[in-house]
């Protein structure tokens, strides 16, 4: 006899069902997403197995992230369900979801915690362990840095916005003069949020407002007088802004200006965390290894795919974040165009594309399969190429965590066994 538990997980209950093999529920109930809820759960199970013995035992949930981490955790380390080898699992609620709506019934908690013991039931899901501690819990800090750089972009688009309205040329004008300046650059920040007008920039004679620039600059810019020459051409050209309308963007842009200096601090704050914390798990070696790949990079994978066993291959690592693509066949004809499927781990999609994307600027292999498939199509060149190189890099990640190894060159390093 086996034993699968549904668990329907919110932010305040556990809605579990216990079903046997033969589709019986010897309990159901609807409790508190607490460790007192959890606690009662697990007093049933041992209580059914002292009746059952039973040969295997399933506990099984959606992913809810943030509401489903706590009773899984609680499932899986408790040492009487240890001693019983219970297999935590938490699949895709998509997945569920599709079997759940075969049988066309009404939605409600209750039942919904029947369809999920029912799925595992059928045991066709694919057996994965919960990651250990040290990768959760360097998880927190890889999501939370990709939630800031989202953050800042966002901050830094909205930046944008507000010095269209200031001075609406200066970006056409930076790059007329084939200048690398970025809008959002220190420099340029303070420009535009200092108690400077326009017209007093106007009116500085170019020579001054260009040491003033390399002054802000700290002596970085190679061209401060094309920067300057910039500046005044387009002040001169844009659209000037009503009093109380200027008022208002730059109280905007000081505010704004403020966000994008706290957010990159903390960005540095957090890659200096990660860098720490990184050190107690070896296999970042592995990853830090390939040109290309630094310590922040190399943990957000890491973080993601914890152990790689939980795994059977690279396929099914790229499927857990998005980097595969649909099939389009119909009898004997297979479509060429098919869609990136937009599912999957979208943390570990971003670490293994951003990664990608560096490791083909040093690494002679993974340049020219960019390059390749960057001339392959009209359109989207960059986007689909960088995807495509993303798919490439995960056989080797899958590789060199598996073997436990090092990078060494192409020749020698035997990825696709």
């Amino acid at each position: 006899m086996k034993c699968f538990v549904g668990l329907d997980v919110s932010s305040t209950k556990l809605d579990v069902c216990i079903m046997l093999s033969d589709t019986t529920t010897p309990f159901t109930a609807s409790l508190s997403n607490d460790l007192t809820g959890a606690s009662e759960i697990k007093k049933h199970i041992l209580e059914l197995n002292e009746t059952y013995s039973f040969e295997r035992i399933v506990i099984g949930m959606e992913a809810t992230s943030l509401y489903s981490f706590h009773p899984a955790m609680f499932f899986n380390e408790d040492s009487q369900l240890k001693a019983l080898n219970v297999e935590v699992m938490v699949e895709q609620p998509n997945k569920i979801k599709k079997y759940r709506e075969t049988f066309e019934e009404s939605k409600n908690d209750t039942i919904d915690a029947f369809y999920i013991a029912d799925y595992f039931r059928i045991e066709r899901f694919s057996p994965a362990f919960l990651k250990e501690e040290k990768y959760l819990a360097l998880q927190h800090l890889t999501r939370t840095r990709l939630q800031l750089i989202e953050q800042l972009t966002r901050t830094k688009q909205h930046f944008i916005e507000n010095i269209y309205y200031k001075c609406n040329t200066l970006s056409t004008e930076i790059k007329n003069e084939n200048l690398t300046t970025s809008l959002w650059s220190s420099t340029m920040i303070s420009l535009m949020t200092k108690d400077y007008t326009l017209d007093e920039l106007a009116t500085v004679p170019l020579k001054d407002l260009a040491d003033f620039i390399q002054k802000l600059g700290r002596g970085r810019f190679k061209a401060p007088d094309k920067l300057a020459k910039a500046i005044q051409a387009a002040i001169r050209g844009s659209y000037r802004l009503p009093k109380l309308q200027q008022d208002s963007v730059n109280v905007i842009l000081g505010l704004l200006a403020r966000e994008i200096r706290n957010l990159e601090q903390m960005i540095k704050d957090i890659d200096k965390a990660i860098e720490d914390m990184v050190e107690v798990i070896p296999e970042y070696q592995c990853l830090t290894s390939i040109p290309g790949v630094g310590k922040v990079y190399a943990a957000g994978i890491i973080a993601e795919i914890g152990q790689i066993e939980r795994f059977k291959d690279h396929p099914q690592v790229a499927k857990y974040a998005g980097l595969n693509w649909k099939q389009n066949q119909s009898g004997n004809a297979n479509s060429q165009n098919t869609d990136l499927v937009k599912r999957g781990n979208r943390y570990l999609r971003y670490y293994l594309v951003e990664a990608a994307n560096s490791v083909r600027r040093h690494d002679s292999e993974y340049q020219a399969f960019y390059k390749k498939k960057y001339q392959e199509v009209p359109k989207h060149q960059h986007k689909r190429a960088i995807v495509l190189t993303a798919r490439k890099f995960v056989r080797l990640v899958d590789a060199l965590l598996r073997n436990r190894q090092l990078y060494t060159p192409p020749r020698r390093l035997m990825e696709d066994k």
